[in-house]
């Protein structure tokens, strides 16, 4: 057995004693700063864990909270006054502009409009984040009770700054439950990244590029830089600067939390460098199917061989406009199999017999029940993972942020079709999914994912909590961290080397030359005297 299986066998069995017998970690003060939607979703699974685990969970909300509610049997909430956040409002309005642009009401000016539209929403996402920041921090009675209550942890989801502020105020370790950070894609914070087989999220490239795509991903990476040093980063040091002594770099505070809990693995995400404080929890929310409510269990049994359609657009899009749900009601009206979807809008005029309308779905349950066929899906992390998780093939329908990423990461692999705002009408969206339900190499791609992702030694969420209460144990990770971050640009790409070592050959070199150059000038100058 090579060095490596047995740590990998001792940290297997370390968790499964950990799992059978109960924490080994004494009950401690976990402080949790999440973000909005499903972001919330996968971190109200770990608190509801760690609360069982003995652990006290206090968590930082807004008054306005859309996902976090204030009060909870397992965690204590502490509600910052006058905050606002990202609330159902502020989503309806970026989809609005992003419809308006891919359905063609805006006309030529549409990428150049949409553009500076996210530039501007995420400007004032990160504005809310420092608000909420400010309001916490001229707060005397809230900063106090945090100082006084002793915190063991920070986790926060990076997405939003501040949880990264409160950690280093506080001198807390931090743990991430990270996709994205306040810079976008969170490899890109603290691992090497190279543009020639590394997509940027948004691009829609593969790891696998020709000149033109490389191209491509370098403008993508360009623009994610810009819109972070020039939006983003400026409001965020401006607070180091003010309320830190001595000064200190918000990029340097976001790169140094101890572990970095990542919500993919490698059987979704492409393979590339890692550190090792990196711990890969892809699909840690996915479990096993449960019995399905008896009135969903009968309309399941009622499709006969034909099989069931589930559709879900995530936490955050409710409402569509209504020629967009027309469509798609047309769609579902045409096929012989039925149809369940999560839709909290105005009920299509053209909606066939064959389609439930459900304000709320068990949809890790429905994913997992033998009749479901298909999965309609936006490209959220979440249901992409769910769908791998018990082999459902995939119709995508991209709206925001990684979610076209993440669907060209199931489609190169076989197991989605992406149907695109632009081009779906009832027409495309049914061929998508006979195409889907009738060619059988998606469902046997994504059964063989799935296959790959459950063949693991430790369960994802298993590791998660183990990682996490070793931090506690040990005060931090500082022996996983690289201490990279803490370098100068010039420093980490060696730039300061390469600068000193031709120096150092050109100066040799044309010592050279000037020395063969005299002893020349010399002979020149005995031979003239000679003659």
């Amino acid at each position: 057995m090579t060095p490596f299986s047995q740590n990998m066998v001792s940290v297997s069995l370390w968790i499964t004693v950990t799992i059978l017998f109960g924490s080994l970690c004494d009950g401690g003060k976990i402080l949790v700063v999440p973000v909005e939607g499903s972001h919330w979703m996968n971190m109200d699974m770990l608190i509801k864990t760690l609360h069982g685990q003995g652990h006290s969970i206090d968590v930082i909300r807004t008054y306005n909270s859309w996902f976090v509610k204030e009060n909870s049997t397992y965690y204590n909430s502490i509600t910052i006054p006058n905050t606002t956040g990202m609330d159902e409002e502020f989503v309806d309005d970026m989809l609005s502009k992003l419809f308006d642009q891919e359905r063609g009401k805006r006309y030529w000016l549409n990428a150049v409009w949409l553009y500076f539209d996210m530039i501007s929403n995420m400007y004032k996402l990160h504005k809310m984040v420092c608000q909420l920041i400010t309001n916490m921090f001229e707060s005397e009675e809230i900063m106090k009770a945090l100082h006084e209550n002793q915190y063991d942890l920070m986790l926060t989801d990076p997405a939003w700054g501040a949880g990264i502020f409160l950690a280093h105020e506080l001198k807390l370790p931090m743990v991430y439950n990270v996709r994205w950070t306040t810079t976008g894609e969170g490899h890109f914070d603290i691992t090497p990244s190279l543009m020639s087989y590394i997509p940027v999220t948004g691009s829609g490239n593969s790891d696998k590029m020709n000149f033109f795509q490389r191209v491509k991903n370098f403008f993508y990476y360009f623009h994610m830089n810009f819109q972070y040093s020039y939006f983003n980063l400026p409001q965020y040091q401006a607070l180091c600067d003010k309320y830190f002594h001595p000064p200190v770099r918000f990029h340097q505070l976001l790169q140094g939390a101890d572990i970095w809990l990542m919500r993919v693995d490698f059987v979704f995400e492409i393979p590339r460098p890692t550190m090792p404080n990196i711990i890969y929890i892809g699909g840690f929310q996915c479990k096993p199917a449960k019995a399905l409510p008896q009135d969903l269990e009968d309309f399941m049994q009622s499709s006969g061989e034909h099989g069931v359609i589930v559709m879900s657009l995530g936490a955050f899009i409710g409402d569509l406009p209504d020629d967009f749900t027309a469509e798609i009601a047309a769609a579902f009206a045409q096929l012989p199999q039925k149809v369940i979807w999560r839709y909290t809008g105005k009920r299509p005029s053209t909606l066939g017999n064959n389609t439930l309308l459900v304000d709320w779905m068990p949809q890790n349950d429905l994913l997992g029940h033998p009749k479901t066929k298909v999965f309609i899906a936006h490209g959220g992390t979440n249901g992409v993972q769910e769908a791998l998780y018990h082999g459902i093939p995939l119709v995508g329908i991209p709206f925001l942020f990684d979610q076209y990423d993440n669907l060209i990461r199931l489609q190169e692999r076989g197991g989605a079709k992406i149907v695109t705002i632009a081009t779906l009408d009832k027409k495309t969206l049914h061929a998508a999914i006979q195409e889907v339900i009738n060619e059988p190499s998606y469902r046997l791609s994504m059964q063989r994912l799935s296959h790959l992702h459950k063949d693991k030694p430790v369960k994802p969420f298993d590791s998660a909590l183990f990682w996490i209460e070793f931090v506690m144990r040990h005060k931090g990770a500082a022996h996983l961290r690289t201490e990279s971050y803490k370098l100068p640009w010039y420093s980490y790409y060696s730039v300061d080397v390469a600068v000193t070592l031709f120096a150092v050959v050109l100066i040799f070199t044309l010592s050279i030359f000037l020395a063969v150059r005299y002893l020349c000038v010399k002979c020149c100058c005995r031979k003239r005297k000679t003659e």
